[in-house]
């Protein structure tokens, strides 16, 4: 059997053939970005690309920033419920406190209340680390082009973004990928 006849050179690769390297290249013929439809046909093109690159990479950093302030908040939030929920389990201090009532004692003096704001927040971060576990496996594939232009364009997102959202970040990352 004659084997040569199975090789299909690049230049008989059909125009709208997406290009699938598996080792590290420059070239940007037929490179597509992680969908068929991220298809490069020309040099603006190439460049829009790599610009939405770089905005992804940053917004990663940007979802990272917002979520570390979430968790900040919602550590705040959980912390005074705690203390007057405890609090108001000991007769001396509740009767101290009960002329300093708000409106909004009675939904805290159920005892379900912590646990509620425990649940929600809780179901929020769930779904925010979702979220950025998938918007940074999303970014590994677009660095799996093994394009040269694509992967410096990740890393440059990755330097935008922790250079305008990263101010109070470690430099070291939590997650393996990204």
């Amino acid at each position: 059997m004659d084997h040569l006849h199975h090789h299909v050179e690049a230049a008989e690769m059909p125009m709208d053939m997406c290009s699938m390297n598996m080792l590290f290249t420059w070239d940007t013929r037929n490179l597509c970005i992680v969908f068929r439809w991220w298809h490069i046909r020309s040099t603006p093109g190439l460049i829009l690309s790599l610009l939405a690159v770089v905005i992804f990479g940053a917004g990663y950093e940007a979802l990272r920033e917002g979520i570390r302030r979430y968790e900040a908040q919602s550590s705040l939030r959980a912390v005074p419920l705690v203390v007057f929920a405890n609090t108001k389990e000991d007769p001396e201090v509740r009767a101290s406190q009960d002329d300093n009532d708000t409106e909004t004692t009675p939904f805290l003096r159920t005892g379900q209340a912590q646990a509620v704001v425990n649940k929600r927040t809780h179901l929020t971060k769930a779904a925010l680390y979702g979220i950025q576990n998938f918007y940074a496996f999303m970014i590994m594939l677009i660095f799996m082009t093994y394009n040269g232009w694509v992967m410096l364009s990740v890393s440059l997102g990755a330097f935008v973004g922790y250079l305008f959202f990263g101010g109070s970040a470690p430099v070291v990352k939590e997650t393996a990928c990204h």
